[in-house]
């Protein structure tokens, strides 16, 4: 049987984080200086395809978020949120410090360590995951999962989900 606050902790973080990446994506695709001001943006940051690379991370951003929000192969989903974190603490944030009301890379590190603790554990009951018997939790599911397929493992009539 399953631990409500549990089952309910692992829901509200997918949620919040799925939705942040959707709002931070919706807003490098349509908010003020739309994809061409993200590109321009990134470019500016050093990277050599800002349009390429504007597109990649809003369709990273939104796709994970969405994935995160209902909870369907979480781990892969918790991978792209940290790669995308990396990246933007990499190379916007790190040289400010640490507080993000300095810029700095305290809110990409709490969303990264959110999302790989996530991955560890698992969704929860209250997901896609669960509720079709995928399941890589622990470990596996921390590492975003190097190999294919240990990433999407339907069980054969056991359900081993965290929560």
């Amino acid at each position: 049987m399953a631990n409500p606050p549990v089952v309910a902790a692992l829901l509200l973080i997918r949620v919040a984080v799925g939705v942040t990446m959707v709002m931070h994506g919706y807003n490098h695709w349509r908010g003020g200086g739309k994809i061409a001001g993200t590109a321009r943006w990134f470019s500016g940051l050093g990277l050599r395809y800002g349009v390429l690379q504007a597109w990649m991370s809003v369709v990273t951003e939104l796709g994970a978020g969405f994935l995160l929000i209902v909870g369907l192969v979480t781990p892969l989903a918790c991978a792209a949120v940290i790669s995308v974190m990396l990246v933007a603490g990499l190379l916007a944030h790190r040289r400010n410090g640490f507080f993000v009301f300095r810029d700095g890379y305290e809110y990409v590190l709490a969303l990264s360590v959110v999302c790989l603790v996530l991955a560890t554990l698992g969704p929860g009951r209250v997901s896609v995951d669960a509720a079709t018997g995928i399941t890589v939790t622990g470990w596996a599911g921390g590492r975003g999962c190097p190999r294919a397929r240990w990433c999407v493992r339907p069980l054969k009539g056991k359900k081993r989900v965290t929560g």
